[in-house]
């Protein structure tokens, strides 16, 4: 089906790129509405932020992440958690500021009292974090919204991706499920970035792909588009200085600004698909390619062979693939020594359709002029 988000349609052709917000607000709203700023100004489709209880969230005592642990200065996720908490209607003004300056206001539920909540703002598609791929109320809940669904992969195994899939196609939704390949890794390393898994996620499951990226690569972006990713989600922050669990492997605006950058860059690198030559290529083509000349005078009546013919620049002349189709016409004039040739100068070519074309065509070149790549692999003979 085709994706759409919000009022950003033809996402095959235009990725969507998320700046992810995230808890980088550190439960202030002013902050939050410069992170809403900061990624219209970069360029971004939209921002994204996570709606939480922590009393609904986490037992208490439950440990942080390794990763949280040294700028978090918190004894457990509970007391991490409760300090980056936003209420419902800071949230409602900060989706109307979205609306304001024309950027998409998303944010991650993590449970269906969440997303209960998001549904009531309008918002144009649901993010589901890798850490509740599994979490069959949440996830099923998603697919009832009748919303795009962006489902990251972090930390997944193969069975349990296969197993969200199968919930989405038994619930039926109308709206398009996008599997986010991501790396649960806070920085990733790029060489753990595995990109050519987002391919993977495609062929395998037929649905639309995008990438979480936790990278600090300013190129990361730009790789996982040529790579399949029509959703493309990076961390912003104000400062990669201040505390917080999420802030040293965010991009300050100005980063994140080169970072779509890149996207928009490599999209239009990326091209049609098609198979052709392209306008800026013809001038190449007249005077690089070649035609069929005489290699010395040959005399009208003469039977052409290898011998009299050779192969030069410029184009113009009969094409040099048609070589063995002029070797025994015979010549129906003059033709003085590095002279392309015709059709009109020779007996005996193709058919009389094509005595007046410079380069006639045969049946088997009957195929377009510009090809699309196929989907799979076409073996031609």
């Amino acid at each position: 089906m085709p994706l759409s988000i919000g009022a950003h349609e033809s996402l095959e052709r235009r990725a969507f790129v998320v700046a992810e917000a995230g808890v980088n607000h550190d439960g202030s709203e002013e902050q939050a509405l410069k992170l809403v700023d900061s990624a219209r100004l970069a360029g971004a489709d939209a921002v994204k932020f996570q709606v939480f209880s922590a009393d609904r969230l986490v037992s208490p005592g439950t440990p942080t992440a390794a990763y949280q642990r040294g700028a978090a200065q918190a004894a457990d996720q509970g007391e991490l958690l409760a300090r980056l908490e936003l209420d419902q209607d800071t949230y409602g003004r900060i989706a109307q500021h979205c609306r304001a300056i024309g950027i998409e206001f998303l944010a991650t539920p993590f449970d269906p009292l969440d997303l209960e909540f998001l549904l009531t703002l309008d918002v144009p598609a649901i993010k589901i974090a890798s850490t509740d791929l599994t979490n069959r109320p949440l996830v099923g809940a998603a697919f009832a919204s009748g919303l795009p669904v962006l489902l990251s992969t972090g930390t997944a195994v193969g069975r349990e991706i296969d197993r969200a899939v199968a919930w989405y196609r038994r619930a039926e939704s109308s709206a398009p499920l996008v599997l986010l390949h991501c790396v649960s890794s806070y920085p990733t390393p790029p060489e753990e970035a595995n990109l050519r898994a987002i391919e993977t996620l495609g062929r395998r499951y037929g649905l639309p792909v995008g990438y979480s990226d936790h990278t600090t690569s300013a190129e990361t972006g730009a790789l996982a588009l040529a790579a399949g990713a029509r959703v493309i989600e990076k961390h912003l922050t104000l400062d990669r200085t201040l505390p917080g669990p999420d802030h040293a492997t965010s991009l300050e605006p100005d980063a994140l600004a080169d970072y779509v950058a890149r996207i928009r860059q490599a999209e239009a690198m990326m091209g049609s698909g098609r198979l052709c030559c392209a306008e800026i290529e013809k001038d190449v083509r007249r005077v690089g390619r070649r035609s069929i000349v005489a290699k010395c005078d040959i005399a009208a009546g003469q039977t052409l062979t290898s011998e009299v013919l050779t192969v030069k620049r410029p184009s113009g002349g009969i094409d040099p693939g048609r070589f063995d189709e002029v070797l025994c016409c015979q010549a129906v004039q003059d033709i003085p020594r590095d002279t392309p040739l015709t059709w009109q100068m020779l007996r005996s070519h193709p058919t009389d359709e094509q005595a007046g074309a410079a380069t006639p065509r045969t049946a088997r070149d009957s195929l377009p002029d510009c090809l699309l790549v196929p989907s799979t692999p076409t073996v031609v003979l």
